[in-house]
């Protein structure tokens, strides 16, 4: 079901890592046993070695998928959400401990003067999610059209559930209020401010907030069973966002490695806020071992309707491991495809 290869032979995957360079078949019967349908891109220094796309991007019609066919990347949308708040912060718009309150005036939760933007970015807010039980008693809500504030009064403003910053709750209401920040800060709608502080100065044109040219979801393909999500614009922060791995090597690379975010931004983005899931903002950071010895990887997953994603990119830019995957697979054994293609292992109990 391969339907197209891309590998780079000679020097430049001389450069990759021994282990990395030996697992790539790794990829060809993994597809075959799944099966796998999706892209697989392994990178050098911010420079593709191997970039593999496996099966169909559309079954019914029978479109096969491309190296550069979009998919839904789902929570990594959190992390680039996350790269721009950092953005803002540089040029003294917002600041990362400040009190939502302060940083949305109209905002009326009990938590406006206790939660802050980090504890949002960390989930680690305690604000509840309302938006689940509210679908579950109207399920024409995803038929409305509700503004950022309105879904934020709505659905992000309950009574605290538990002290900011004393649990973790994965939970997508937090980046609504994300999203209000942003456009309060810009004055611009959230997906205009998105593009012009870091899609476009990063020249990531395949990434958008619209399904144009994606490869469709499936539950099953055998028989064909398509399972897609509604994404309004309300929810486009916590995991609404497609791309390509061409478009994430070259973010990871960028924000990372070429000086895109200043050190201290850098620094908050990859400090670990809760220990316990390895979350720093919008993402991970998790410690792999790789030819015996221990690395830094920013771990960047997603996962919508029937989307996967994982994005790992060691921090010093040496190598990098993209997986988007359109057949609901699940997150674990997207992680475990990840390891195993760049012949990297836990050194000890990770999330």
């Amino acid at each position: 079901m391969t339907s197209r290869r891309h590998f780079l032979a000679g020097s430049a995957a001389t450069l990759f890592s021994a282990s990395a360079l030996a697992n790539t078949p790794v990829a060809e019967a993994f597809a075959k046993a799944q099966p796998f349908y999706g892209v697989v891109m392994l990178a050098k220094r911010g420079k593709p070695v191997y970039a593999q796309a496996f099966g169909m991007a559309n079954i019914e019609d029978g479109k096969a998928l491309q190296v550069e066919t979009p998919l839904a990347i789902g929570s990594i949308s959190k992390w680039l959400t996350s790269v721009v708040i950092l953005r803002l912060i540089e040029s003294g718009k917002l600041e990362l401990d400040a009190a939502v309150g302060k940083l949305l005036p109209w905002y009326r939760g009990n938590g406006a003067d206790k939660v802050t933007l980090r504890h949002l970015l960390s989930n680690t807010s305690g604000i509840p999610n309302q938006f689940m039980p509210a679908l579950k008693a109207d399920r024409t809500l995803l038929d409305q059209d509700l503004s950022t504030r309105q879904a934020i009064e709505r659905f992000s403003s309950g009574d605290l559930a538990f002290p900011p910053g004393s649990r973790f709750d994965y939970t997508a209401t937090n980046w609504y209020i994300v999203i209000g920040i942003i456009e309060a800060a810009t004055g611009k709608p959230y997906q205009q401010a998105m593009r012009e502080l870091m899609l476009d100065p990063l020249k990531l044109d395949a990434t958008r907030a619209d399904a144009t040219g994606a490869a469709l979801a499936y539950a099953t393909i055998n028989p064909p069973a398509r399972k897609l999500d509604i994404h309004k614009p309300y929810m486009i922060a916590s995991g609404g966002y497609y791309s390509t791995a061409d478009d994430l090597l070259r973010a990871a690379h960028a924000v990372f490695n070429q000086g895109f975010l200043g050190p201290q931004s850098l620094q908050a983005l990859t400090h670990i806020e809760v220990p316990s899931e390895s979350y720093t903002l919008g993402g991970r950071v998790k410690t792999l071992e790789v030819d015996g010895k221990p690395h830094a990887y920013a771990w960047e997953t997603g996962r919508t309707a029937g989307y996967r994603s994982v994005l790992g990119h060691r921090l010093d830019g040496e190598d990098t491991v993209i997986i988007l995957n359109n057949t609901d697979l699940s997150q674990k054994t997207m992680d475990e495809f990840a390891y195993s293609l760049l012949g990297a292992t836990l050194p000890h109990p990770q999330t």
